[in-house]
């Protein structure tokens, strides 16, 4: 006849809903466009050579909401925290994509392009926990009031306070511990809550050094070299370091741009302007009269971690650095692990970073680890490598979950 044709049936429908999105063997897709969620199933990262917007590539989508505020890094003995920074111009013009993705507040997901012999890609998801994790939009007050706030109590209840930020070259450790005039970083905000807090009898004392290639130089004596010695009491004593008298956040601000500006830097083929030392600045608090120590605040600026393929087309010199830097951080990762787990034996000895800092592994002491990574495409063994640093000090896991998952 001439009437219209009767509705298709559902098992019609299904069909047409399946020759729509490719008709392979599987059901066809739902209807419900929502994301997925990501504990069960994580957004395939980009290929950086693909064109922007390529099909099948979505992006990184961060998951991570607002926390609640909480005493976790205060009530540690040795807490590790991480930091991702943006991405910057120049990795963006390359084409370069995020692949850190911030699961929660303690926990983050590294989605690392792989290729198998077949050229079949695939993603190696590797996820990892800390006791805070730091989107690239927190600020620095935002880390300090987490991490290195804490600290300045136990500098006031006689204790030995340490604070250090680890990771590759240009992973944003010198601005999270040196700043900008308009994001103050963590050397001068708890220089400046120390001085508040201060009182009438006591007094601040500030030394500043660096070890470059195992030796110890002073960055406010024209790098006068340095030496260290033990006394029979089992104390190291920095030979020859100078003490300066700090009454306001002001001056020791530009002491500390003082002796950034003396420390010893170089190009590698990792990064043109890396620095090549340990920058070691001791903030100790003292009786005014009888001149004894109450309790000391220890920033680290450590050099960046970096692989012996990043130095091949260095000098000798600069592989020799690069050797003395992995050692050192080798050993005092050794030292920390030795402090959380509460072993009766911590290597201090092992090399001259950990020597100078053995008041901060024994005793009232508590140690912070702010670990900073870069979410390039490009960095992904760095900042893998970063991770299981800062995972191996701190050795935790969510349950027995595995660490890598492939999809």
């Amino acid at each position: 006849g001439g009437g219209p044709p009767p509705p298709p049936s559902q098992h019609q429908q299904q069909q047409q809903q399946h020759q729509q999105y490719g008709g392979g063997g599987g059901p066809p897709p739902p209807t419900n466009s929502s994301p997925p969620s990501s504990s069960t199933t994580a957004c395939y990262p980009p290929d950086p050579r693909a064109p922007h917007g390529a099909a099948g590539h979505k992006p990184v989508k961060t998951t991570k909401k607002s926390r609640p505020p909480s005493d976790k890094m205060s009530g540690s003995r040795i807490c590790v925290a991480v930091r991702k920074r943006p991405l910057s111009r120049m990795e963006i013009q390359k084409g370069e994509v995020d692949i850190c993705r911030m699961d929660s507040a303690t926990q983050l997901t590294i989605m690392e392009p792989r290729q198998k012999v077949d050229l079949t890609r695939y993603t190696e998801h590797h996820a990892f926990n800390f006791d805070e994790v730091f989107e690239a939009t927190d600020t620095n007050r935002d880390i300090y009031e987490r991490c290195a706030r804490p600290l300045v109590d136990t500098v006031f209840d006689r204790g030995s306070a340490t604070c250090f930020a680890y990771g590759q070259t240009g992973s944003g450790k010198t601005f999270t511990m040196m700043g900008t005039p308009e994001s103050e970083g963590i050397y001068l905000q708890a220089a400046r809550d120390i001085v508040q807090r201060l009182e009438p009898h006591q007094r601040i004392a500030v030394s500043f050094f660096e070890i470059y290639a195992g030796k110890l130089f002073d960055l406010l004596n024209d790098r006068a070299k340095l030496c260290v010695r033990e006394d029979g009491k089992s104390i190291v004593n920095v030979v020859g370091l100078t003490e300066h008298n700090v009454k306001n956040d002001k001056t020791l601000m530009n002491l500390i741009e003082f002796g950034n500006s003396m420390r010893a830097a170089g190009e590698t083929g990792a990064n043109k302007d890396s620095s090549r030392s340990h920058a070691i600045l001791q903030i100790q608090v003292k009786i005014a009269k009888t001149d004894k120590l109450f309790g000391k605040f220890t920033v680290i600026d450590l050099a960046g971690n970096e692989r012996g393929a990043d130095t091949l087309d260095c000098d000798r010199q600069t592989r020799i650095e690069g050797a003395e830097i992995n050692k050192s951080l080798l050993a005092l990762k050794e030292c920390i692990r030795s402090l959380d787990q509460g072993h009766r034996h911590v290597p201090f000895r092992g090399s001259k970073l950990t020597a100078v800092l053995r008041d901060s592994f024994v005793g009232r002491c508590r140690t912070v680890m702010i670990a900073n990574i870069s979410p390039s495409s490009s960095s992904c063994e760095h900042t893998l490598n970063t991770l299981r640093y800062s995972d191996r000090v701190k050795e935790l896991r969510e349950g027995s979950a595995p660490a890598a998952r492939r999809d």
